[in-house]
């Protein structure tokens, strides 16, 4: 394990007005999303799609890396490049989805755990070999009656610590993304609760299989009452019972957190993490993004309406929005600008 590299590479990622873009949805949801706005979906659609986002004229200010599924990462932009190395001539550093997907837990009606391990060390060498620097595993938490099981958290803490071990032995960093969805009736104060308990466990397996931590990220969930719950907590409430329940359970050591947005409408996403970064406190992490949705879906809608240049537009803007966040600069006003 190059212990500098990869605390270099991690470092990079969560540099200063930067954050990454998770372009990972599996070719049936990336289908799914392309055949909503009216386009069939394909190899061929879903790497127009994604070039073109790659196209984008100053992208890389705003963005240190993009996370890629497994068909994207063996495609091509359209001067016939590998979209790894038009990455890279950028300065953006090329990302792999490595889990296989979440799985029914077995004996535990609902829940799920993520696969993947299984062959994990040779796909990420493969990767490597690509131009990958870093990767991604999801596990999935839903809150609902009796649930979480402490099966459904364990099990998922072991994974995403042997997970992380594996790509850090072939020269990848991993992000750690235990995601407590916001799907639910569930209040603030239980995702809280359960947003603590896979953290607390996640972290102790890292420190069980060796995990180096500074040359890692997370990823989690910002604390959200969920969707369907009738008491939701402000944007200022939201960003503080974060960053209360990071600061109790995420190691000092860890260079950086990039939020997912998880369901939030764009605008909610960005100005949640400018609380954070406003915050008078020095948190010892680097605050940062690593949105899908968030950065995507207008850029999506437009591209479908053959509009290339203002899907590049729409997608710069809202990267640049989030960049502001990074700093405490951003304001909503800067939104119709």
């Amino acid at each position: 394990m190059d212990t500098q590299l990869l605390e270099k590479t991690a470092s990079e990622l969560v540099a200063a007005g930067k954050g990454i873009l998770a372009a990972d949805e599996s070719n049936g949801t990336m289908s799914n999303r392309l055949e909503a706005v009216g386009v069939s979906a394909s190899p061929e659609t879903r790497n127009a799609y994604r070039a073109n986002l790659f196209s984008a004229n100053g992208y890389e200010k705003f963005i240190s890396g993009v996370i890629l599924f497994d068909e994207t990462i063996r495609q091509k932009m359209p001067d016939g490049r590998p979209i790894p190395d038009a990455l890279t001539s950028l300065g953006v550093y090329p990302g792999i989805k490595v889990d296989i997907g979440a799985k029914n837990l077995a004996n535990h009606e609902g829940e799920k755990i993520t696969e993947g391990l299984d062959g994990l060390r040779e796909r990420c060498e493969e990767y490597f070999s690509m131009g990958a620097r870093f990767a991604k595993w999801r596990a999935v938490i839903e809150i609902g009656d009796e649930k979480p099981s402490d099966a459904c958290i364990s099990t998922n803490a072991h994974a995403l610590a042997r997970y992380a071990s594996i790509c850090q032995e072939q020269g990848l960093v991993p992000i750690i993304e235990p995601e407590v969805l916001m799907a639910g009736i569930h209040d603030a104060e239980t995702c809280y609760e359960v947003t603590s308990s896979i953290l607390q466990a996640t972290f102790e397996q890292c420190q069980i299989q060796g995990v180096h931590i500074p040359g890692a990220l997370l990823k989690p969930n910002m604390i959200i009452a969920g969707n369907s719950c009738p008491e939701q907590i402000s944007r200022e409430k939201v960003a503080q019972m974060t960053v209360d329940c990071l600061t109790e359970h995420v190691p000092n050591d860890l260079p950086g957190i990039v939020f997912l947005s998880g369901g939030q409408s764009d605008e909610d996403a960005t100005a949640h993490l400018n609380l954070m970064n406003s915050m008078t406190i020095n948190h010892p992490w680097q605050l940062s993004y690593s949105f899908g949705r968030a950065l995507l879906a207008n850029a999506l809608k437009t591209w479908a309406t053959g509009d290339n240049e203002g899907s590049q537009s729409v997608f710069l803007h809202r990267s640049k929005m989030n960049s502001l966040a990074r700093t405490g600069d951003w304001n909503s006003e800067l939104e119709n600008k």
